[in-house]
């Protein structure tokens, strides 16, 4: 028998499902402009794969520790205006450098903040391509220019576009340009040796897990420039404390949020969204509902799959699912690590195994910034690679294991060669599959975000925040512009912006 919306005690005016920052950030835009506002997180703490864990002493970020969006100035630090808006804001440590790169015929890198001084390490190895690559990364700049002259919000609001585009016609028309664009398209005009265009290949997948030839040119000019203007901070007390402090001024607007509140159930009356179920078979009803879920969690978990949308099917067609990581979360001894090592790294012995499980291997070290988050004389090493979770399911626990340990003493062989004494130093190791992404982040096979099945228009296939279905918007990852915290906190800018606009607050 279906549930009947009149047990519900209250009624809100937005409930947002999953507590990840897109989420947070459309929250409280929302409490802030005094909407009656209900986040409903699954598990214990908030934050999603920007979440945290604690163990030992050592205090682990779930994701990437490399942070965008929280400098302070500009239009595109959205991590710092989304906590401004409700009166918090969180200490920061600068990193001189947003990468040191480790890849294929000894092209050991580090991307300087000082956009000069990396232009300089770069043509140092590709003397000849000089003019090119000035005139490719400038054109980053161009992009990010216009970005950063613009407050971001909903694209899909026409009262604001007209307004913007009235104030800034340059920019609007500058972006207008870039969004049917990938950075491939761009770095070919200028580009030609091989190995370099493989080296911008990489600065995308860094971050977009896809080469350049399939990645927006709007997203990487925010990511190549804003890495020299506002630059990589990370937050004191580790990644997590985004959304505490996210979830403190939520709650100080006002706001409330639920933790182990498990959405099982978008609930609908003549096919608009008007409530959720919980897996307890409690019943919360709002004027509009919000999914931080994925899209294929939400239209084919929370919505009855056979009532798919027409338009998400056409989405489906054109993305899939990003993979999962294999994650090592290590505490070594601090004298393993050489004087100079800088926080954030990228290992690859092969241009062909770019994009292959185990292929590039992503490492943080966030204590190198803030050494309060392990005991003292240890230091956090968290190691991560792509993994699919097909490669996972259908054995025994002892096999599991058994695959998890064979696993991770091939990433930590890797790790030996950078930094030698790792395994004898080490003091605690945990293991993460892509089973494991699935079962912390209640994300379909762990993934971490849609990927393009083959090349398109840069930005113009990826979903805005509203659906098809009256009164159900969709905030994250899944939508404009896609994946990384800065472009999720814009997607909750611009999700909160149009629901806003339409409740008339």
């Amino acid at each position: 028998m279906s549930p009947t919306l009149s047990t519900t005690p209250s009624l809100f005016d937005v409930i947002v499902i999953g507590s990840g920052i897109g989420g947070l950030v459309t929250a409280t835009q929302l409490a802030a402009k005094g909407a009656k506002v209900l986040v409903l997180e699954s598990y214990l703490i908030p934050g999603g794969s920007a979440g945290y864990f604690e163990s030992e002493g050592y205090r682990f970020d779930v994701g990437a520790s490399m942070i965008f969006g929280l400098g302070n100035k500009g239009t595109t630090n959205l991590l710092t205006r989304a906590l401004k808006a409700v009166n918090t804001s969180l200490e920061t440590i600068s990193d001189r450098v947003q990468i040191h790169y480790h890849l294929p015929q000894g092209l050991d890198l580090k991307v300087d903040r000082d956009y000069h001084h990396f232009l300089q390490s770069l043509i140092a190895y590709f003397p000849h391509e000089s003019k090119g690559i000035r005139r490719f990364y400038n054109e980053c700049w161009r992009v990010f220019n216009c970005l950063n002259n613009i407050d971001l919000l909903s694209l899909e609001e026409p009262r604001y576009l007209l307004r913007v585009f009235l104030q800034h016609p340059l920019a609007c028309l500058g972006l207008v340009k870039y969004l049917s664009q990938n950075v491939g398209d761009v770095a070919r005009r200028y580009i030609k040796d091989p190995q370099l265009l493989q080296f911008i290949d990489m600065e995308c997948y860094c971050w977009s897990v896809v080469p350049a030839n399939m990645t927006p040119m709007i997203n990487a000019g925010m990511v190549f420039s804003d890495r020299h203007y506002g630059g990589v901070n990370y937050p004191k007390g580790g990644v997590g404390q985004i959304a505490q402090k996210l979830v403190q001024g939520l709650e100080n607007t006002g706001g409330q949020i639920k933790y182990q509140a498990k959405v099982t159930k978008i609930l609908t009356e003549k096919g608009r969204a008007v409530g959720v179920q919980l897996a307890s078979g409690e019943i919360y009803q709002a004027k509009r509902i919000v999914s931080n879920a994925t899209r294929w969690d939400t239209f084919e978990k929370l919505l009855p799959v056979e009532n798919i949308p027409y338009n998400e099917k056409n989405w489906q067609q054109s993305y899939q699912k990003s993979p999962s990581f294999l994650s090592l979360h290590m505490g070594v001894k601090e004298s393993v690590l050489p004087g100079g090592t800088e926080c954030h790294h990228i290992i690859l012995e092969d241009w062909q195994n770019m994009m292959t499980p185990e292929g590039t291997l992503f490492v943080s070290i966030p204590t190198l910034l803030d050494p309060d988050l392990a005991p003292k004389g240890y230091h956090i090493i968290h190691a991560f690679t792509p993994h699919w979770i097909d490669d996972w399911q259908g054995m025994s626990a002892g096999d599991y294991e058994a695959k998890k340990e064979a696993a991770a003493w091939r990433i930590i062989d890797r790790l030996e060669k950078i930094f030698p004494g790792l395994d004898a130093s080490l003091d605690y190791l945990e293991v993460g599959t892509p089973r494991t992404h699935r079962r912390f982040l209640g994300r379909v096979d762990g993934t971490y975000g849609p990927i393009p099945r083959r090349k398109l228009w840069g930005l113009l296939g990826m979903p805005f925040n509203r659906t098809s279905i009256p009164g159900l918007y969709c905030v994250g990852d899944s939508t404009f512009p896609g994946q990384g915290l800065n472009a999720v906190a814009f997607s909750g800018f611009a999700c909160a912006h149009r629901i806003a606009v339409d409740l008339g607050l």
